[in-house]
């Protein structure tokens, strides 16, 4: 008999097999110690296994573990909501619960369809919203999310988003293109009577961590008020503190919001939990039974968001994730003025990004990929991204302090100059 094994499709970015985690570090099974700089890919918010998170987690398996929630109600997620209802945006006071970023977006893209009769969305170039086959059509970060499953669902658009370093322009003209565009594909493919919604990220988040700018957040707000159309902000990566504000779209929002917010990753610190925020008056023209799922609202995945939610606000970690994500955009910019290869340092808060090109200009993954394996050996966990993996991702939990910022930095300065 074949023993079992995984798919060998899933491919890991580290050799690392971890026995154990503390706060932002990992432990491998003969107790050699990381620096995660991954947090599982911005979903240990508060740090691996933080001891508050754990108690509310162990609390909640002895008293109950599953009350499935369209046949009960329980305690942990009635509460959730209330004080979800304190940091979410003004207006967004109706919420749906899932377990995957994934099945969140296709959540907000039912619900835009119903809302607004209308067929079509329209996300933009390098967005990245999930691998089902809905997520998936509206992904445009790779082809690997999408290939090889075809068809995908009709009825999707695609307009740039303004990315400087891709179109090498200054920000303002990137910005004017992109509107420019949308306006056009209004026009010419999607008619706004047709088009439901805009999907969007504040940062592009496989596609390369590229910061969206007040601007462009402005003249998507003013089209969709214009034409009757939803704005969608997908925050499952930048949501819960990552970007230096709770919600990254606060960094371009004044007194505009989203028409659906869509949250999941940090919000339960690891346990599988995610969803959807829109006002009642929006929430209500759902169809009746279009929301529901076995596992959505699990009740020891809403104690630990609930925990979370307490840690961030106990432990000031909005505030610490700007400050460290200042430190370390500075140190990672030391390194990067040291080498040609490194052309670009961006993004908010802890959500960094370092960019690498070869000496024609063209995204060198290769060199990106060869870096983040010499951090690992070095003992720093990171994660490529970005359409070529020429993107070297920072995304460690927001309990980071400023000396583990300082000790990654110099891992990571050891690393480049290993590599180039």
């Amino acid at each position: 008999m074949t023993a079992a094994q995984l798919s060998p499709v899933l491919k890991q970015a580290t050799g690392v097999v971890a026995a154990r985690g503390e706060g932002v570090l990992l432990y491998d099974e003969q107790d050699r110690r990381y620096l995660d700089f991954t947090a599982g890919i911005g979903v240990t918010s508060t740090g691996h296994c933080h001891p508050r998170v754990v108690e509310a987690a162990q609390r909640q398996v002895a008293t109950l573990i599953h009350g499935q929630y369209t046949t009960v109600m329980h305690r942990p997620l009635l509460t959730l909501v209330e004080r979800l209802g304190e940091v979410l945006p003004a207006g967004l006071d109706r919420m749906f619960f899932a377990n995957s970023g994934s099945e969140a977006v296709e959540a907000a893209l039912r619900l835009s369809r119903q809302a607004t009769g209308r067929p079509n969305v329209i996300v933009f170039h390098g967005g990245f919203h999930g691998r089902t086959v809905a997520a998936a059509s509206m992904t445009t970060s790779g082809t690997k999310f999408r290939s090889g499953f075809a068809p995908l669902m009709a009825g999707v658009h695609v307009a740039p988003f303004p990315d400087p370093t891709h179109f090498g322009w200054p920000v303002e003209q990137a910005t004017d293109f992109a509107l420019n565009q949308l306006d056009y594909l209004l026009q010419t493919i999607s008619a706004p009577a047709d088009t439901a919604a805009f999907f969007v990220e504040p940062v592009l988040g496989e596609g390369g961590y590229v910061p969206a700018n007040e601007r462009f957040f402005a003249g998507l707000r003013e089209r969709a008020d214009a034409h009757g159309i939803l704005l969608v902000v997908d925050e499952v990566q930048t949501g819960f503190g990552r970007t230096g504000r709770f919600w990254g779209s606060q960094h371009f929002f004044t007194d505009a919001r989203a028409d659906i917010l869509i949250t999941a990753k940090g919000l339960a610190s690891g346990f599988p939990l995610s969803g959807i925020a829109a006002p009642a008056a929006l929430m209500e023209r759902a169809w009746p039974g279009s929301q529901g799922g076995t596992y959505g609202a699990n009740a020891v995945a809403c104690a630990a968001a609930l925990a979370t939610l307490d840690v961030i606000a106990d432990e000031r970690l909005v505030d610490n994730a700007a400050e460290r994500g200042a430190q370390l955009r500075e140190t990672l910019q030391t390194v990067g003025d040291k080498f040609d290869a490194i052309t670009d340092v961006r993004g908010l808060g802890l959500m960094l990004g370092v960019e690498f090109r070869d000496t024609a200009g063209k995204p060198d993954g290769a060199t990106a990929a060869a870096v983040q394996r010499e951090a690992a050996r070095r003992g720093l966990l990171l994660l490529t991204c970005g359409a070529w993996g020429q993107v070297v991702r920072f995304i460690p939990a927001l309990v980071v302090t400023a000396g583990q910022i300082d000790e990654a930095a110099g891992i990571w300065s050891d690393a480049v100059t290993a590599v180039l």
